[in-house]
């Protein structure tokens, strides 16, 4: 049985060259100190990631991107396939926490300022891949067309549409009309099984590929120390997907004692129900929107907030070269303090938006 597995190892190996693979992950070090801890939340999101396209696929088999049969089909996999419930629970509750990594291993990063030189391109990619995953958060809530999902699109669209100068364009162009429709419904559709994954797929390509070129980023204060380093394999993968392990387990106990919901299917004239909030990562934008005055000076609230939101979000991508301490390895308070405000806005917001009922 040894000589057989050699022998295929041997065969694939003269065809893809695998063993280089095999001698680089054994050569490669990755530092290992206090804070090595964060490190492990890129390995959790590319798994979670796998996750996604997995099940994905397994739901795109009984899914029907029509206004007429896309509850209806939920419910078939709720209700009628074997253990469909399960794969689109998984599918549901990994998306949200997908996202919820990816926003710990930002700041993580931010905090570490593991962006500087010569990693400025890995934070950008990064960057880029968190908004990739929000954009398969707001079209992936639209398939199911249930109430909550249909007038949260609507809400969502709206505020695209408040954007000065292409914000009509972009509202019409998002829904493929002027209202959420089969329309909106096939564009969502073809974006969150198409366009969003060859998308993602080419940044994460780049994204991990940069990671492995070059290396892990050690903190700044332990530039001067000598760092312990430990072998990417076996070393970091054994503890890597141990992380994969113990998410996993998390994200089969939601999925068995809080199946995600199939809801009340959406009727476009009916009234807009009270309370209705986008998914939580997308709250504290919602919130900021909901309590910021209609005008501000001769400005519209609305429009400034967005204008604001994307100001921010340039800053943000562009934290590398804005940084100069960190840039010259050196300590960089400022910016530190900037984190922990962006942090503190986003938590205080989100838990603003679950716990005032008004908004």
């Amino acid at each position: 049985m040894k000589k057989i597995g050699q022998n295929l190892f041997t065969y694939v190996d003269e065809r893809f060259k695998l063993q280089g693979l095999f001698d680089f992950a054994k050569h490669k070090k990755v530092p290992e100190h206090e804070d090595s801890f964060w490190y492990y939340f890129g390995g959790i999101a590319l798994f979670l990631s796998g996750i996604q396209v997995a099940t994905g696929i397994m739901l795109l088999l009984y899914y029907t991107p029509s206004i007429e049969a896309a509850h209806e089909s939920i419910q078939f996999i709720m209700s009628q396939v074997k253990f469909g419930w399960l794969i689109r629970s998984v599918h549901s509750w990994t998306a949200n926490i997908l996202i919820g990594i990816l926003f710990v291993h930002m700041f993580s990063t931010f905090f570490l300022k593991a962006y500087r030189k010569p990693r400025e391109l890995t934070w950008i990619t990064g960057f880029f891949l968190l908004i990739l995953f929000m954009a398969f958060g707001f079209s992936g809530y639209l398939l199911p067309w249930n109430e909550l999902s249909y007038f949260a699109t609507r809400v969502g669209t709206d505020i695209a549409g408040s954007l000065p100068f292409i914000g009509k364009w972009l509202k019409g162009f998002i829904l493929g009309g002027t209202s959420v429709s089969q329309a909106t419904l096939s564009r969502f559709f073809w974006f969150h099984v198409a366009l969003l994954p060859l998308a993602a797929f080419t940044v994460i390509v780049i994204h991990v590929l940069l990671v492995q070129i070059l290396g892990m980023s050690v903190p700044l204060r332990l530039k001067d120390k000598k760092v312990k380093e430990i072998s990417f394999f076996p070393d970091f993968i054994y503890k890597d997907a141990l992380g994969w392990t113990l998410i996993l387990v998390l994200v089969g106990v939601v999925c068995v004692f809080l199946p995600w919901e199939v809801g009340k299917k959406a009727d476009p004239f009916a009234a807009t129900p009270l309370g209705i909030k986008p998914e939580w990562y997308f709250t504290f934008m919602f919130t900021t929107l909901k309590l910021i005055p209609s005008h501000v000076l001769f400005i519209e609230g609305e429009q400034l907030a967005i204008l604001a939101f994307m100001a921010g979000g340039i800053f943000w991508m562009l934290a590398p070269f804005l940084d100069r301490k960190a840039a010259r390895e050196r300590p960089s308070p400022v910016f530190t303090w900037i984190g922990i405000i962006v942090l503190l806005y986003i938590v205080v917001m989100t838990v603003v938006t679950y716990t005032v009922p008004k908004l």
